[in-house]
């Protein structure tokens, strides 16, 4: 009787193990990535070494006034990031970005502590404007390997975190989240604004060569950022149909229910891009619900008089 009820309670206490990985099932499936990447515009990134949880700012054991202060403006898109292996120097290191049609504005500062944060203009962010720190004209990698967010930007984000850390430490941070976890690893590069993912540790050293050479890494490529989905849709198709190199020499106009302008280096297009939904399925490691994606179709495509 004794042993029964012992066993029955093993039974009862043994964890499932949850071996469903949202990446394996986006790969599995052939959703396309293009046109997945943020649409922000505007960034502060914030040196935080210490643990992150699942909503990384909001559970970060940064003071509360400041917390709320980082979170006050819509328009800003506040991430913490940190060295790979935890490591950070001395005070807080933080990055204002502002992306823009051809180009992206960086600037850089480190606080004496993260009080200091308080000080930190977020409203004049919110409006396209620097708040006048020292102009960085470096490059920022920032690969995401949150695994509170998502196993998968943990379990292969680390790897090319730290390959890139290996080629270039003093411009790869990891960061917490880029959202699109089942395109893990993901990868935010400045000044590009690219999005990447679906990467390894070598691909992402040959993404990043190519985006420093100026060539818009083909089969990687998620969208660049600060443009609706359907316009970085336009934006990759109208490079990888011509003979541009760079996402950024293709400049959005405008766009109305799916229907994109661009200038592709003073030549005018024209991309109608239809957005669709998928069948339901999990769309991260640790959501046990399924949801339909949005996915992108480009249908007719060229340039306009």
């Amino acid at each position: 009787m004794l042993v029964s009820e012992a066993s029955g309670s093993l039974r009862h206490n043994r964890r499932v193990v949850d071996t469903f990985r949202c990446t394996a099932a986006a790969r599995e499936s052939g959703e396309p990535m293009v046109g997945t990447a943020p649409t922000d515009a505007t960034y502060l990134l914030v040196e935080y070494a210490g643990a992150w949880g699942r909503k990384a700012l909001a559970e970060s054991r940064l003071p509360d006034a400041v917390k709320a202060h980082l979170d006050s403006e819509a328009g800003v898109r506040v991430l913490l990031v940190r060295r790979h292996g935890g490591l950070s120097g001395p005070g807080v290191r933080v990055f204002a970005v502002q992306v823009e049609p051809a180009s992206t504005r960086i600037e850089t500062t480190v606080l004496d502590d993260a009080e200091a944060l308080l000080g930190v203009d977020v409203a004049l962010l919110a409006r396209g404007e620097l708040p006048g720190w020292e102009a960085y004209d470096g490059e920022l990698h920032l690969v995401c390997t949150n695994g509170r967010r998502d196993l998968c930007c943990a379990e292969l984000g680390r790897p090319v975190a730290a390959a890139l850390s290996a080629r270039w430490p003093a411009s790869t941070w990891e960061v917490t989240h880029l959202g699109g976890h089942r395109f893990a690893p993901t990868l935010l590069s400045f000044p590009s604004a690219v999005c990447l993912g679906r990467l390894d540790a070598e691909s992402a050293v040959l993404a990043v060569e190519e985006l420093q050479a100026g060539r818009h890494p083909v089969g990687f490529t998620r969208g660049r950022v600060g443009v609706p989905e359907a316009a970085q849709v336009a934006q990759v198709h109208v490079v990888e149909q011509t003979s541009l190199d760079r996402l950024g020499e293709v400049r959005v106009l405008g766009e109305d229910r799916g229907l994109v302008r661009v200038d592709a280096d003073g030549e005018q297009w024209q991309v109608a891009v239809k957005a669709s939904r998928s069948a339901p399925r999990r769309q991260s490691c640790g959501e046990t619900f399924e949801k339909p994606a949005t996915v992108h179709e480009v249908l007719a495509a060229g340039p306009v008089a």
